[in-house]
This record gives C-alpha cells, structure tokens and sequence, in this order.
C-alpha cells in the first residue's frame, strides 16, 4: 500500500509545477473554507472588483487611462448601489411584510379549498389525510415565521456591521482597481520563476470565469427587469418580490427555475383564483423562462462554459452545501476551475512496460490465430 501511494506521488507531483499548483489550490481552498466569515468583506470585494474589472479594461482599450477608466466605472457602480440602497430595498421589505401579513388569510383560503378535496374525490383522500396535512402546513409556517422574526432580530443587532461593510467594501474594491498590477506584482513575488502550468490554468480559467460571471450578471438584471415589467401589466401582486426573485433563480441552474413557479402560481392563485388572469401569469412566466434558457443564455454564454448538465447540479449540490449562498453562485466558476486544472494537469506518459502489458493483454491477431490452429 505504501508502495502504491509512493509510486502514485512520483507519477503526479514528481513535476515541481505540478507541486505549486497543487499547493496554491490547497491553500486557496483553505483559506476560504477556515476564515471565509471574517474574510467575507475582502471576498466579496474581490469578486466585485473581477466583474468591474472588464468594463475598465474595456474603456482602457477605447482610449482612455486607467485612473479615469476606474474613477468612472466606480462611480457609476457606487450610483447603482445607492439606487438598490435607497430604493430598491425600502421597496423589497415593505413588499414582503405585506405579503406576510396576508400569510394567514391565504392559509385559510388554502384549508377551505383542501377541505372540499374528502367531499369530491373519497376515493382518493380522506378527511383524516387533509387534517394531518393542515397540521404539517402550519407547523411549517410557524417555524418559518420563528425564523423570520429571528433573522429580523440578528439583522437588527448586526446593522453596524452591516453599515461598516457598506463603506468598507466600496473601499476596497476601489484600491482592487486601482492598484491591480502592483497587487499581482506583489503575490507574483512569493512564487517561483517558474509558474508556467499555474499561468496556464490560470489563463483558461480566467477567460472563462469572467465570460461566466459577467454574463451571469447581466442575466440576472435583463431577467429581473422583464419579469417585473410582465408582472406589473399583469397587475400581479408583489411584482417587484417576484421579480427580484426570477431574477436570483438564474443563479441556479434547471432548479431555481423551477422553484421560483411555486410562488409565482401561488400568489397569481390567491390573487385571482382559477382564472383566465392565473393562466396569463403562467404563459407569459412561461415564455420569460423559455427566452431565458434558449435564446439569453446561448447569446451570453456561448461557449464560456463548456459542462454537462450533472456536473452542474453536482458542483451546486456540493459547493452550496460547503458555503450556503456564496457557495451556490460560485458553484459553476469553481467546477470551471476544476475542469481546467484537469485540462492543464500533466497526462502521464505510457511506459514501454505498460504497452508490453497490453499487447500481452489484448486479443490475437488474425495470422496469430491461424498459426495457432495449424498442426505441429
């Protein structure tokens, strides 16, 4: 056993280049997975400055310097951030108290439509069933409502927190910006001269990692925008809740699509009932999904992400499990990363011992055969 290990080391990490990139992932990983909490503002404000980033170098390549290109595009990210600050959010909390006030009134509408199921199908369904099934509903609703008066108290007592991470963030994504090569000059001085195999993974992970997050973005903004536009003509209620929450479901892929149906049928429901004003609701969600999945996500993504459907669902599954939220957005751009450390990884060359194995192996030839079969 210790053989086998020992030859399975000499095999993948003979290679020095090999050794760093293993150790860099290692430590990247850990980092995260250990002081992900404390280091949750300097995170965030990486990823922010990454998806900037490209709209600098973008203004840099029409011509202007890169002090101007940060100072605007910082300026025009901190103007988007006072809008969600000011307006969008006032307008999300006021939106959801009213939908929670309105919880028991449609838990009542919801118990009176099951009661009638015993009376129609008692074939089916008894009495007894609805009864238990009442009880297991408004369980649950407690505990969500327990939960929601929880996470109402934390945010009230970390609203210092969470106003400091508001200037701190901003901060920092501005110095990421600005000083981008002398950070990378600086992390650049720790590693060894030689880095090609890392600079390869990194090169293919960043094209595609940016492709991937920026277009994700832009997804969700396009998706939010068109729902909540269909929805107020609909004169749907909650429309902004709703559509802020389409908008988040793209973060997950084949599932959030799915799972944002159920609110969206459910407040059309107890808004109109079974009406042709519900099933205007369902077409036209219908066809914002079909768009999305057919035509926005080919057009934005392309090829910048080249995984199959299960290794998707498996990269939220885990990642999600690993770091909550955080874990499902980045689900797809670190199962991207993977792929592309397994792209970049060195294939170990065949010895001659193994063709010989194999040749040894694989079935005989015809003349082979024929000789065998001829009398001595």
């Amino acid at each position: 056993m210790i053989e086998f290990i020992q030859q399975w080391y000499r095999r993948h990490f003979s290679d020095p280049q090999v050794a760093l990139l293993a150790v860099l992932l290692i430590a990247g990983f850990a980092v995260i997975f250990i002081a992900g909490d404390v280091l949750a503002p300097l995170l965030v404000a990486v990823v922010m400055a990454y998806v900037l980033d490209g709209a600098v170098e973008w203004l840099v390549g029409l011509g202007a310097s890169r002090v101007l290109a940060v100072i605007g595009v910082f300026l025009v990210f901190l103007g988007l951030l006072l809008g969600v600050t000011i307006w969008l959010l006032p307008l999300l909390f006021h939106q959801a108290a009213q939908f929670f006030s309105e919880v028991p009134e449609m838990a009542n509408k919801g118990q009176a439509l099951l009661m009638q199921l015993p009376e129609r199908y008692p074939e089916f369904v008894t009495r007894d069933d609805i009864t238990s099934l009442i009880g297991q509903v408004r369980s649950g609703l407690g505990t969500i409502g327990q939960k929601v008066v929880k996470l109402s108290i934390t945010s009230v007592m970390n609203l210092l927190t969470i106003l400091v991470y508001m200037v701190l963030v901003p901060v920092l994504i501005f110095f990421l910006l600005i000083d981008k090569q002398k950070i990378f000059d600086w992390a650049s001085s720790f590693l060894p001269t030689e880095r090609s195999l890392s600079l390869r993974v990194w090169r293919e992970m960043n094209v595609k990692i940016s492709s991937y997050m920026r277009g994700k973005m832009v997804e969700i903004v396009l998706v939010w925008l068109v729902t909540y536009i269909t929805f107020s003509l609909l004169n749907l209620n909650y429309a902004m809740l709703l559509a802020v929450l389409v908008g988040l479901s793209v973060i997950i892929p084949y599932v959030g699509a799915a799972v944002a149906t159920f609110p969206v049928a459910l407040i059309a429901y107890f808004q109109w009932g079974f009406s042709m004003e519900l099933l205007y609701v369902l077409i036209a969600y219908s066809v914002i999904q079909f768009f999305d999945g057919n035509l926005l996500v080919p057009l934005l993504f392309s090829e910048a992400v080249n995984l199959h459907p299960v290794a998707i669902i498996a990269a939220v599954l885990v990642f999600g499990g690993f770091w909550g939220i955080w874990g499902v957005f980045f689900a797809i751009p670190l199962a991207t990363l993977i792929q592309a450390v397994i792209n970049a990884w060195p294939k170990r060359p065949v010895a001659e011992s193994d063709v010989d194995k194999a040749a040894a192996l694989s079935p005989q030839t015809g003349e082979e055969t024929a000789e065998s079969v001829k009398p001595s």
